[in-house]
């Protein structure tokens, strides 16, 4: 199917170094009696290698994980004059996602992603969709939620039946959080999935101050974040990276609760950058025995941990 989208020298030399590299790491872990889909992931996060980032995967457990790439590098206003490319954190993009997904096709698929002020972002999330792509993502860019930059890809999720998934930070990627539900609105046949601080603080009833993305207070039900979960069918939650691990261990009792409410709703991530891939040291890890830990029942527990995501992305 490659043969069907050129592609330059740079992203072939970095999808055969991804390629090569990978195929010199012996398996590290049987794999799991109970299959976890891991689906936030990046290549080349912080400066990891290839290698630690299959052995990281293997050490947790995971089962099947999504690639989520960055854009191309870009020098305007989505991209902070270029100080937040590689979504801040140094990862690479689509095609060496696609690389190694494709040498290992039974552990790794991958995302679709560009920077949404390029002339040519729309072709180039649409190139690998159609090689495959199940999600869009992740959106981590410096505009507004419902510009029409933003809209083109919604548009384009909806032709090609994918969800999207967005990093929410206040004043910093994807602004205007408020105005969110218009776009839950306007584009019915779209799943989005929520992510980062701003989406899991907002879990919270009483949290007022936006300014503040790592609250550690008790939890009042009823955030616009908890809202959204509970009155669009099109909405979904990322459980991954510090955030989504702080919105569980911040109130264990709160926790198990919207857990339990929004049983159908959240899909377990990792998005961290380690090469322990257990304990303390792997955030990852982390938030997989906190979500065993607050789990009403295994049968929630398997469906944020695997069910979920194998139903929403089609796997």
């Amino acid at each position: 199917m490659c043969q069907n989208f050129p592609i330059s020298r740079r992203d072939f030399l970095a999808g055969t170094g991804a390629m090569l590299l990978a195929s010199h790491i012996p398996l590290l872990a049987e794999s799991a009696d109970e299959p976890i889909i891991d689906i936030h992931q990046h290549t080349d996060y912080a400066g990891r290698t290839h290698e630690h980032l299959l052995a990281h995967q293997r050490r947790m457990g995971i089962s099947k994980t999504i690639l989520l790439p960055a854009g191309t590098p870009a020098f305007g206003m989505s991209t902070h004059q270029g100080k937040t490319n590689g979504l801040q954190a140094k990862c690479s993009g689509n095609y060496v996602c696609y690389a190694i997904s494709q040498k290992y096709p039974g552990e790794f698929t991958f995302g679709a992603n560009e920077v949404p002020d390029l002339p040519d972002a729309v072709k180039e999330i649409e190139k690998y969709l159609k090689l495959g792509a199940p999600m869009i993502g992740e959106l981590k860019f410096g505009l507004d939620c419902d510009s029409k930059e933003m809209q083109n890809i919604y548009k384009l999720a909806e032709e090609y039946k994918v969800p999207v998934l967005m990093h929410w930070q206040f004043q910093m990627f994807n602004y205007n959080f408020e105005r969110f539900p218009k776009m839950l609105e306007k584009y019915p046949k779209v799943n989005f999935i929520g992510h980062a601080q701003t989406w899991w603080a907002n879990i919270d009833k009483n949290h007022t101050d936006q300014n503040v993305l790592y609250p550690k207070t008790k939890v009042t039900k009823g955030g616009l974040t908890d809202r959204l979960l509970s009155d669009y069918a099109n909405m979904y939650g990322d459980l991954s990276a510090g955030s989504g691990l702080l919105s569980m261990t911040r109130d264990e009792d709160h926790a198990t609760d919207f857990l339990t409410r929004h049983q159908d709703k959240l899909l377990y991530g990792s998005d961290c950058d380690d090469i322990a891939g257990s304990g303390k040291a792997c955030q990852g890890s982390q938030t997989i025995s906190e979500i065993k830990k607050l789990a009403s029942s295994k049968k929630v527990e398997r469906k944020l941990l695997y069910e979920n995501a194998k139903q929403l992305f089609r796997l």
